[in-house]
């Protein structure tokens, strides 16, 4: 989802404030999406599990997820592999989008191994709040996942392997590979990971890689990269430690466990999608500094989480619309290309799969960063990283980009055709843009629905 949070000083709650007390614009009303919509016109899109190797994790662990969209009989597979703290329901709605387009691809969409340890039990229930919020579900202890500290890019990797050979169908199927965000990234690592002498390219397409990348891909949003041998010690040695998941998230402010912001994003989307109009739920259990001053409706406070007009960073926000200017209860005003129903759509979950990942593991984001060299190094070898075909790649690549990383998406992605044998490439920008709302917008206005297609038509 995200590649590296990145927080702002401003007050959450005078944000809130300051933009209830502006313009005044008209109030208009959210309405759940159409039954076919929110169903892929009935189309049947399972979730389904793959065996991989062992992990050493708990028992049911030893599988990945893939959700897959579009016809069985495509010739052509997209597997796509969702960024930081991000899962499979990432990609739904992009992908009922593409397939629509496109009758002879499928998309599948790929859950690592993580997704296993959640508990989302509670969104079959008719009240997952009081399931999640009153702390009964089942929280992972990270005293009892050491586990996790080795479930790295090696372990990804492996297990991704497993899926792109599952998508090609011993042969029958071309395949495309492509991620979001760090995803991206962990699509390029694939491509140039030795598989036991052969490279992982051999056998893709094409790759595509969105708003995401390596060799400094993501420098322009101003995150560094902590991938100096005596950082990556350091971030080694806090996981031997015991800090074996990535706690990023919690600077979002909604809790202090790996998966409390992911929960409370379910959660806005779960009440979000079912009854928009209704007075929120969550609104009074919210802690303060996030809790909107006056009353909003369930639609409402979704977009107060998730719009980038309430001072969230670009790396977790789209651009949907605002709060209405009156009422006892404020309801959400469409404006931007992102309508709140389809972001509730997607958080919503099924509840498998999610569209956020609860446990991340930090050995990956300690591997992620020092991929972005994209070299094979004494470095990378040391962490059983390897990388030792980024010069051969010589399959074409689909680059998109939004405001996220100010234009290094593609000028990092341009270095690696650069320093490769990539035949072609294909690049594409939208500044209106913010990171997450390729995956979420009306396709009738997504850049990256228009873009997509024709590249992936014209592979051979």
């Amino acid at each position: 989802m995200t590649k590296r949070f990145m927080t702002t000083g401003l007050s959450r709650r005078a944000v809130l404030a300051g933009i209830l007390g502006g313009v005044a614009v008209p109030a208009l009303s959210t309405r759940p999406a159409a039954a076919g919509a929110a169903t892929g016109a009935g189309t049947a899109e399972p979730y389904v599990p793959i065996a991989v190797g062992a992990g050493g994790g708990p028992a049911g662990s030893d599988r990945v997820h893939v959700l897959k969209v579009g016809p069985d009989t495509a010739h052509t597979v997209l597997v796509l592999v969702p960024g930081m703290f991000g899962a499979a329901n990432d990609f739904r709605l992009l992908a009922r989008d593409l397939v629509a387009q496109l009758p002879g691809v499928q998309v599948w969409a790929f859950d690592r191994r993580e997704e296993n340890l959640a508990d989302r039990s509670g969104f079959v229930t008719a009240d997952p709040a009081a399931y999640y919020l009153d702390g009964h579900y089942r929280s992972l202890d990270p005293d009892a996942a050491a586990f996790a500290g080795h479930w790295g890019l090696a372990r990804t990797l492996s297990d991704l392997r497993t899926v792109v050979l599952a998508a090609a169908g011993g042969g029958r199927r071309r395949v495309v590979l492509g991620g979001h965000s760090w995803g991206a990234t962990t699509a390029l690592a694939y491509a140039a990971w030795d598989f036991d002498g052969s490279p992982g390219y051999d056998g893709l397409s094409g790759l595509v890689l969105v708003d995401g990348g390596v060799r400094g891909a993501f420098a322009g949003n101003g995150d560094p990269v902590e991938n100096s041998p005596e950082q990556v010690k350091e971030r080694l040695a806090a996981i031997d430690g015991g800090a074996v998941f990535d706690l990023t998230l919690s600077a979002v402010g909604l809790g202090s466990r790996a998966e409390s912001t992911q929960i409370w994003y379910q959660l806005a989307g779960w009440y979000a999608h079912r009854d928009p109009c209704g007075p929120s739920v969550l609104q009074p259990r919210m802690p303060d500094a996030l809790r909107p001053p006056v009353p909003v409706t369930n639609a409402g406070l979704l977009g107060v989480l998730v719009d980038t007009g309430f001072g969230w960073p670009n790396d977790i926000s789209v651009h949907s619309g605002h709060l209405a200017d009156s009422g006892d209860v404020r309801g959400w005003v469409d404006t931007g290309i992102t309508p709140i129903s389809r972001v509730a759509t997607a958080y919503a979950g099924g509840p498998e799969p999610a569209v956020w990942e609860w446990y991340w593991p930090a050995r990956l984001s300690v591997d992620l960063d020092v991929t972005d060299a994209y070299a094979d190094t004494d470095l990378t070898r040391s962490l059983g990283l390897r990388l030792s075909h980024c010069g051969g790649l010589d399959i074409p690549l689909f680059v998109f980009q939004t405001s996220y990383a100010q234009g290094t998406i593609e000028s990092a992605a341009r270095e690696v055709v650069a320093n490769s044998r990539i035949p072609y490439a294909v690049y594409e920008t939208d500044n209106g843009m913010n990171h997450l709302d390729p995956l979420f917008a009306a396709p009738e206005r997504n850049t990256l629905t228009a873009s997509l297609p024709s590249f992936l038509t014209g592979l051979h």
